[in-house]
């Protein structure tokens, strides 16, 4: 006889799922949601901002790519393309683990397959539980909109600088960006 699964997954569960090369799993409000793995122009901006804000925080272990973090402590797992956080909260992750809450800066690049109202939801979640800044990276606009848990969202184009907040006065342009 077959068994079957019913309610929410919790987190302990999802993390005893497999790892697969097909898709990258979060979980959302206790459902499995598959994602499709990046396309090389998605990697490239990646590690280019990864590059760029760990030597404005000056140090490489600040800034992470692919993170799974948990922005509530149940029924929740998300996975940003980038992470910023400082040194300190990076050690309490387990190694076996995720991290706990949401980063400082999460960033995520627009791929096709995103939503207005996914990437809303996304938004929502992680600046209600932590997040200082949440980043979309627009490669085919060439534009970042960062948006704050005040209700403030800024829009940087070509030519513009991003005042990064934990970095004494340093910037990013956005031209950098999609070199």
């Amino acid at each position: 006889m077959a068994s079957t699964t019913t309610g929410l997954m919790t987190v302990e569960e999802f993390a005893k799922l497999p790892e697969t090369a097909e898709y990258i799993g979060e979980l959302h409000n206790g459902e499995l949601v598959k994602m499709t793995r990046p396309v090389f122009r998605h990697l490239s901006i990646q590690h280019r901002l990864q590059r760029f804000l760990a030597a404005a925080a000056g140090d490489p272990e600040t800034v992470y790519i692919e993170t799974p973090f948990r922005p509530l402590p149940q029924y929740e797992v998300r996975v940003a393309d980038l992470a910023y956080a400082p040194k300190e909260r990076w050690r309490e992750v387990p190694q076996d683990g995720y991290f706990i809450g949401t980063p400082e800066i999460v960033i995520e690049i627009l791929s096709p397959s995103n939503t207005a109202a996914e990437m809303l939801a996304r938004e929502q979640i992680c600046l209600e539980n932590g997040a200082r800044e949440f980043w979309i990276v627009d490669a085919d606009r060439k534009l970042v909109k960062i948006s704050t848990p005040e209700g403030r969202t800024t829009t940087y184009k070509s030519g513009a600088a991003i005042p990064l907040f934990f970095a004494n006065g340093k910037t990013l342009t956005v031209d950098a960006i999609f070199e």
